[in-house]
């Protein structure tokens, strides 16, 4: 079993050990926690481009030893052209999930390291050059990485309904044929596109010589979007939504991501008096806060803009108190309720200041739309299916609004003075593996690799799968699955470690210094540190 790594100077945790790697080379060369995330993303971004990129969008949470915590939102917004009507004359009942029609939202990803890179010079005295930073990044776009079991598996799998999109086959297949695991995988034109950005800024993306390029790319590939929409684009710096959870203070992202479900969820489990971890009364109420939570998200959260409701009032006492109450400790309330799909990848890095980073970078499904442009070699996210083209829908699509998310970082301020940065990839699982998590750690005593490590379950989609029951790996007592079944709930037992659960990472920083982290068996990572 994986034990829990323990070092004082600095730790970085992602889901694909080159990642780890880059970011902890910046902190060993005095770079701070920003700086080694900027590494870390810009090199995961390459080395697992089946999960994330420079098309897709990120979200950041920055603890600072001042107990400040601020929030970076680079989620991209609908194309101008993206109205309902822009699908319906083509007689589209939906928006599709793949090709250039899904590709209708700015990738705001660069524009999130743009955000994180000036906040770190400005106001945490970092010094490392940008050309420093996407160093990693750029040779194993140039030189290659070994392609991994999850890249592989899912070129396979999604071959088929991948094949039309514009340039992934040029990319991501040999010939017909899908790439080998520990085969070499390159992409030299994504290399030239990170060199330009090293030179040039992070800004050219959008107002510059690339963003003209892509954007060119973009509409010959038949998408909506176009350079004005590329123009308009800026990451907002906001302000978390936080909620006391048994003393402690748990942070997340605002609307239009999901951080309110994953804070409700914790709210109420907190509430319903779980007295230890992996029995049937913590998976039982852990899965009915999930759905509480869920029907909040569903009914409610989109882009803020569109919102009437002031998301920190689900957070309130009496709301949380209501939500518990209804929960029956012995029988599941009926599911499902509408869900949606994902695939992303998250990351964390603490430095020797006590500077902390939990960050999530996503394309949405893998390989998001499939679209890969041309002159740059970026795969494009299709991060826009998730609005309706019901225009009484609450995410109804419309020009330049902003799309509901369901990647969202997650950070703790613990009541002993630790901070902990953590978080996963996997759509609706996102929420529920966070609450695991936390839940295992810091309510029953788990250790952090332990918690990390543990079977989990899933109710609801990931991945693009229509699964909607709950799905439970089989290291649980049988005794559990039994009693769950007893009070209602639909169980599906699978893999023991199955990827379908997401790719999960922590770190805690202890007030002495000490720093703990922990990385998920299901993925290629690592949490690495000095």
């Amino acid at each position: 079993m994986q034990q829990t790594v323990r070092s004082y100077r600095g730790m970085v945790t992602a889901p694909h050990h080159l990642a780890a790697q880059a970011g902890l080379r910046v902190l060993r060369e005095g770079g701070n926690a920003v700086e080694a995330m900027i590494a870390a993303a810009s090199t995961i971004a390459v080395v697992y481009p089946h999960m994330n990129g420079l098309g897709g969008d990120n979200f950041w949470l920055i603890h600072t030893p001042d107990k400040k915590v601020i929030g970076i939102d680079a989620c991209g917004g609908a194309a101008g052209l993206a109205s309902i009507d822009f699908y319906r004359d083509q007689g589209l009942d939906a928006i599709p999930s793949r090709g250039p029609l899904a590709a209708l939202t700015v990738g705001g990803a660069v524009s999130g390291w743009q955000a994180a890179y000036a906040y770190s010079s400005q106001k945490l005295g970092g010094r490392m050059p940008l050309s420093r930073l996407l160093e990693d990044a750029i040779f194993y776009a140039r030189d290659g990485i070994a392609v991994t079991a999850t890249q592989a598996g899912n070129t396979a799998g999604k071959q088929a309904e991948l094949a039309a999109a514009p340039g992934f086959g040029k990319l991501f297949l040999n010939g017909d044929e899908p790439p080998r695991e520990a085969s070499r995988f390159t992409n030299s034109r994504l290399s030239a596109t990170l060199d330009m950005l090293r030179k040039t800024g992070l800004d050219d993306f959008y107002r510059g010589d690339l963003a003209r390029s892509l954007a060119a790319d973009l509409e010959d590939a038949g998408t909506p979007l176009r350079l004005a929409d590329l123009e308009r684009h800026k990451a907002l710096m906001v302000t978390p939504l936080e909620v006391n959870v048994a003393g402690h203070r748990v942070f997340n992202m605002p609307p239009p991501t999901q951080g309110l479900a994953s804070l409700i969820l914790l709210g109420v489990y907190a509430r319903l008096g779980v007295r230890q971890a992996d029995d049937f009364d913590f998976v039982h109420n852990l899965v009915e806060a999930t759905k509480r939570a869920f029907r909040v998200r569903d009914r409610f959260v989109t882009d803020p803009a569109y919102m009437t409701v002031d998301p920190a009032s689900f957070l309130a006492d009496a709301r949380l108190d209501a939500m518990a109450a209804d929960i029956d400790p012995a029988t599941a309330l009926p599911w499902p309720d509408p869900s949606a799909k994902g695939d992303t990848v998250w990351l964390g890095a603490v430095d020797g200041e006590g500077r902390a980073v939990s960050f999530i970078q996503s394309l949405y499904w893998e390989f998001g739309s499939g679209t890969v442009l041309n002159g740059s070699g970026i795969v494009w996210q299709n991060r826009g299916t998730s609005f309706s083209l019901d225009a009484g829908h609450h995410n109804a699509l419309a020009p330049h609004r902003r799309p509901f998310h369901t990647i969202q970082p997650a950070l703790a301020h613990l009541s002993d003075g630790r901070v902990m940065p953590y978080g996963t990839m996997g759509g609706e699982g996102q929420p529920q593996t966070q609450a695991m998590l936390f839940a295992r750690h810091v309510l029953h005593g788990q250790s952090l690799q332990q918690a990390v490590t543990a079977p989990r379950w899933l109710l609801g989609r990931t991945w693009g799968s229509a699964a909607t029951n709950l799905r439970m790996e089989s290291r649980f007592d049988a005794a559990v699955y039994k009693a769950l079944v007893k009070a209602g709930h639909d169980v599906e037992v699978i893999g023991e470690f199955d990827e379908v659960m997401g790719h999960a990472g922590a770190i805690v920083r202890h007030p002495d210094g000490l720093l703990e982290g922990a990385n998920d068996p299901r993925s290629d990572g690592q949490a690495n540190g000095f």
